[in-house]
């Protein structure tokens, strides 16, 4: 490999990774940690690709020369000029094209010894997607189990606080992992960013000790887990938290208190159950949220929903469920969370 291109398998090696991709390519998935310093925005690109296309491949760079001149200078002037001499950044493109080789050449001459991504982002996610499977089945998980309700994400973090390695896949996919589990405000990513970040969690993680993950679906919301993922994961031990149904009802109530504060989002997640509860459950529940009264709400969820769906699912689709260690809780707030994690880990280190 020539000086100033560097290959995947040396990412590690750099102070500073840059994606000079456009903003709407950086959005949909970048290396994790990369920043973005666009060398044609958005709107520029598409206006290079249809000159390139429709007039001239010499008119389009021409154009594209001169945009991308200027956008380099600002990077430089904005958010480079504190970078000291022996900073080593790694930039990289769609393919380890122009847009790429623009960027390092400028950087080269100032005197940084930066390096072009050989192959571009396309050479990493091909990379990255095989080495993502072979992490998937390398770690010793440990799955928690629990009905809705249960506190399996707030127990991952007090297993984490606590010193154990976790994988967080909801919070990766910034969903609660049910119908009700779309975060206001908060869009869900994309399917390749997260796996590009569910595979930076992976690579940091030590496969001597185990690793704790909250049963999913295949599918958070509209991510989907990564097969060798979910198949790694429902061939593991579990953890069933068997918390009392009135510690799973306050929990709900706490976790899910924004939903009050939209009932008709709430009356479009109950009508998405139309398939699975008939028309007279869903209107009950529908007059329910009308009335605020979510306690009897968020129960008949339980109750008639959750619980069923649970029960039928974990056997079925985690063939190690039936062997699982079973933990009582009759208490879900912060300090109760934390003694169940503490239980846990006690047993795993016994």
């Amino acid at each position: 490999m020539h000086k100033g291109v560097a290959t995947v398998a040396q990412l590690d090696g750099f102070d500073e990774i840059i994606d000079v991709r456009s903003p709407a390519e950086f959005e949909e998935d970048a290396i994790p940690g990369a920043i973005n310093c666009p060398v044609l925005d958005n709107e520029e690109r598409a206006r290079v690709g249809t000159i390139y296309k429709q007039v001239s491949p010499f008119e389009a760079r021409r154009l594209g020369g001169a945009l991308v001149a200027a956008n380099l200078a600002r990077h430089l002037l904005d958010k480079f000029q504190d970078r000291p001499k022996k900073w080593r950044p790694l930039v990289y493109c769609w393919r380890g094209g122009q847009r790429s080789g623009s960027f390092v050449s400028w950087m080269r001459m100032i005197g940084w010894d930066a390096h072009q991504l050989d192959g571009g982002y396309k050479a990493w996610r091909r990379e990255m997607v095989q080495e993502l499977d072979t992490l998937s089945e390398r770690f010793d998980w440990r799955v928690v189990c629990g009905a809705t309700g249960s506190g399996k994400t707030r127990l991952l973090e007090a297993l984490a606080a606590a010193g154990a390695q976790v994988l967080d896949l909801e919070g990766l996919a910034r969903h609660k992992g049910s119908v009700l589990g779309t975060i206001p405000g908060t869009p869900q990513p994309s399917q390749k960013r997260f796996e590009s970040e569910t595979w930076a969690i992976l690579r940091r993680l030590d496969p001597a000790r185990p690793v704790f993950v909250e049963a999913e679906s295949k599918k958070i919301g509209r991510t989907h887990v990564p097969d060798a993922l979910i198949g790694a994961m429902r061939a593991s031990p579990c953890v069933a938290v068997d918390a009392t149904r009135d510690a799973r009802l306050e929990f709900l109530l706490r976790d899910y208190a924004y939903l009050g504060d939209d009932v008709d989002d709430l009356k479009f997640r109950i009508s998405c159950l139309k398939s699975l509860q008939s028309n007279e459950t869903l209107e009950r529940w529908s007059a329910l949220a009308d009335a605020r009264d979510f306690r009897t709400l968020f129960g008949e969820f339980m109750d008639q929903h959750y619980d069923p769906l649970y029960h039928r699912s974990q056997n079925r689709n985690y063939v190690r469920f039936g062997e699982a260690r079973h933990y009582d809780c009759d208490d879900l707030g912060e300090a109760g969370v934390r003694v169940l994690a503490g239980r846990i880990l006690a047993d795993e280190a016994a």
